[in-house]
């Protein structure tokens, strides 16, 4: 009896010893990672690292041009998660040149429930991407694009779709990318690493790892970091063999986050740039 009360609790306790361990891993990965000093700066370093003084020229822009095709409540997720480019960005070394287009409507609205967004370091358009930029210059990021990006030019723009839509529009950037006649591209990710799950990011998560590559980060360091441990993100396997680990989905993922994108936003929040 004993036996079998003691292989019960061990087993309810598995998902627990499971995300203790993963989350152990992270937190060793990243305070030996040698390249964290390049990529981060610290709180009295936040003044003189905007992107006026940064290094970095490439523009990534978040195309907000799809609020007829969310709710109210996968806009508002969207907002969260461009806030979070945001913070991200702004604790880079060298912060690419960041961008938020076709501000208006309801995404402007939950944009406007954010104290103080005007003052941000960051370039806030009420126009399409397409009347900023030349087309020449535009690559749009893209899960389903044949086309991959193994290296980021300083003089292009990349497009981010500002698209929360948990497989509802599946394919929608791409084949919109190629209607207008633009570049599209994807991002080396079977190239570099293994995922259990399916190769499409959040805004944040591609937004982070476009920002760590272009702050001197290898493709394969930028997506073992910024990946969480539930989409089973590991070094390329030549064998294909997988470690036993639980499914997930896109919205399980940026749930998780929810409460450090949060926590990111009330300290922007008391430290804005005027730009």
């Amino acid at each position: 009896m004993k036996k079998l009360k003691r292989k019960a609790l061990w087993a309810q306790q598995k998902k627990e010893r499971r995300f203790s361990h993963y989350s152990m891993i992270k937190r060793k990965k990243r305070r030996l990672d040698p390249t964290r000093s390049l990529n981060t700066v610290t709180r009295k370093q936040l003044k003189s690292a905007t992107m006026a003084n940064s290094s970095c020229k490439v523009a990534i822009v978040v195309d907000l041009s799809f609020d007829t095709f969310m709710d109210e409540k996968s806009i508002a997720k969207c907002v969260k998660q461009i806030c979070r480019c945001y913070s991200i960005n702004r604790r880079a070394a060298n912060p690419v040149q960041y961008h938020i287009t076709s501000l208006d409507g309801a995404s402007l609205t939950e944009m406007s429930k954010n104290s103080g967004y005007q003052n941000w370091d960051v370039n806030l358009h009420g126009k399409h991407f397409t009347d900023l930029f030349s087309k020449e210059k535009i690559v749009y990021l893209t899960a389903e694009s044949d086309h991959l990006i193994d290296k980021i030019e300083d003089d292009h723009v990349y497009i981010i779709g500002g698209l929360v839509d948990h497989n509802s529009h599946k394919g929608l950037c791409h084949r919109l990318a190629v209607e207008k006649g633009l570049r599209h591209g994807r991002l080396p990710i079977g190239e570099n690493i293994d995922m259990k799950t399916r190769k499409v990011l959040t805004i944040d998560h591609v937004f982070n790892i476009m920002v760590n590559v272009c702050n001197g980060q290898k493709w394969k360091e930028a997506l073992l970091e910024v990946l969480p441990a539930r989409k089973g993100a590991q070094e390329k396997d030549t064998d294909g063999n997988f470690e036993d680990e639980e499914d997930c989905d896109a919205e399980e993922d940026f749930d998780e986050n929810e409460n450090s994108i949060a926590d990111e936003m009330d300290s922007c929040e008391t430290d804005p740039i005027s730009t």
